[in-house]
């Protein structure tokens, strides 16, 4: 690799690194909020200020699209508020590290299956036994319906990956993205207002609902936006997977989270199983490419 490559390669990892810690803060600050507004009215505030926030970045048009493209920014947006809200139904209940490393097992197995060989499947080994230490060595440390939560947040993202993809196909820039936050963020007002009840009046928990959003969804969006454009997306993929590490790290920094050894080595091996997934995904991908002799 040249200086001139390492010189634009180096920023974009931290921007990736530094946009994971963000979201892990983000994600700190909104347990601490629980207990005020509930785990369904973070989620409405976070959705509706990044939605607000969006919408003024991108200005999206609403004309010259078919009712098929509609039809998917409104199962995006589905999607988004599904997969926040169950992510914060598992924070409730999970700590941080536990429960980003049992999402990031929805990209996992979207990756061995994207990669087509048998051989991709001993990644998917590696993570069960990853997930396995991640109980601690026993399971019952773990709230049931907390990992219920988790494991239909890791299907949410899969779904959300593929969603996304069309989405973005269909809508230029950031206006798809900008409608179907708009999109999960209405779906999310009802059911946000019933659990966060009067404390939406309180001006110092709103705005920390908007500090949220910042930080959970419009920082690393920016900076993970920036680094693709410097970045192979195999390489961005695998820096992307060291979220359950950082959550970790946030987790115990600023929620006191403390971890077992063998809760540290079951994310460990999870991290291991997606780095593993994603250069096979990527290598099967340039094979493919590649002409036949």
């Amino acid at each position: 690799m040249t200086g001139s490559a390492r010189s634009g390669t180096t920023p974009a990892v931290l921007l990736v690194i530094a946009g994971l810690a963000c979201q892990e803060v983000g994600a700190s600050i909104a347990v601490l909020l629980f207990p005020q507004v509930g785990p369904l009215g973070m989620v409405m505030l976070r959705l509706v200020f990044s939605a607000i926030v969006l919408l003024l970045i991108a200005r999206p048009r609403v004309r010259g699209h078919s009712r098929e493209d509609w039809t998917a920014v409104a199962l995006f947006g589905l999607v988004l508020a599904t997969m926040n809200g169950l992510f914060y139904l598992a924070l409730e209940r999970l700590p941080l590290g536990v429960t980003v490393t049992i999402e990031v097992l929805g990209p996992l197995v979207l990756s061995i299956v994207a990669a087509g060989r048998a051989s991709a499947w001993l990644w998917a080994l590696l993570a069960l036994a990853g997930v396995v230490a991640l109980g601690g060595g026993g399971w019952d440390r773990l709230d049931p319906l907390g990992v219920l939560f988790a494991l239909g947040a890791a299907g949410s993202w899969a779904f959300y990956i593929l969603a996304s993809a069309r989405v973005g196909r269909a809508f230029p820039k950031l206006d798809g993205l900008a409608l179907a936050m708009t999109v999960g963020a209405i779906i999310a007002l009802p059911f946000g207002i019933a659990d966060a009840g009067a404390a939406l009046l309180r001006v110092e928990i709103v705005a920390l609902g908007a500090a949220v959003a910042v930080l959970s969804s419009t920082i690393p969006y920016a900076f993970e936006l920036i680094a693709l454009r410097r970045l192979p997306a195999a390489v961005f993929a695998i820096l992307m997977s060291l979220a359950p590490a950082t959550a970790a790290l946030a987790g115990f920094i600023f929620l006191g989270q403390h971890m077992t050894w063998l809760e540290i080595l079951g994310i460990a091996l999870v991290i291991a199983a997606s780095v593993g997934a994603i250069r096979s995904s990527a290598r099967a991908a340039r094979e493919a490419a590649e002409p036949l002799a």
